[in-house]
């Protein structure tokens, strides 16, 4: 059961987190200052919830977040911020089935504490390390990939009576289809200006 001042920090902290998504859609650098503050907020009520996977993910969130800052604006070539990209298939038949062993791993350690959804708990975890990485590197399937985290994530934080955070990743299941399609076109418009024969 939620306290007062723990209902209004999520609240908060939901209201960032919307405005990180939306901000990282329209590539926008302010997306990362938003992801900094929402994150710091969820750890505190995650760490009430038992939900400690989830906790640990928000200190790799804050790290991500200043890591995906610097991409931005200083990575890829000429050191002049990464682009929209795709990752070749090899990549994420490594990827995934990482992603599951791991899962599992973590997983069974947790069953010896007090965590309610141990599995769950690690999958959402684990998957979202790779996950904001390749946020961070721009890397168009980080969409699909979120689909189906926000989906386990719904069902984690209903069943935990964090029912904003449920409706906050109920509302990302929508955004990241949103995030998709915006990526998907301008990675198509960046290839069709990069065809383009040089001006004369």
């Amino acid at each position: 059961m939620e306290t007062p001042i723990l209902d209004v920090i999520e609240k908060v902290a939901v209201i960032f987190a919307a405005g990180y998504l939306v901000l990282v859609i329209r590539q926008s650098l302010w997306s990362w200052p938003a992801a900094l503050i929402s994150v710091s907020l969820f750890l505190f009520i995650y760490l009430d919830a038992k939900l400690y996977m989830q906790s640990a993910l928000q200190v790799y969130y804050f790290v991500i977040g200043i890591y995906g800052w610097l991409q931005w604006t200083k990575g890829g070539e000429q050191h002049a911020g990464v682009r929209v990209h795709w990752w070749p298939p090899l990549t994420h038949a490594v990827v995934i089935p990482s992603i599951i062993i791991i899962s599992g791993i973590v997983g069974w350690f947790l069953t010896s504490t007090d965590s309610d959804f141990p599995y769950l708990d690690s999958f959402a975890t684990v998957a979202a390390l790779f996950t904001t990485f390749m946020v961070a590197k721009k890397v168009i399937e980080n969409w699909i990939y979120w689909f189906v985290i926000d989906a386990v994530l719904v069902y984690l934080f209903w069943q935990s009576d964090l029912l904003w955070n449920a409706g906050l990743y109920a509302i990302y299941l929508v955004m990241v289809v949103i995030g998709f399609v915006t990526w998907l076109r301008i990675s198509r418009s960046d290839a069709a200006l990069a065809d383009e024969p040089a001006a004369s």
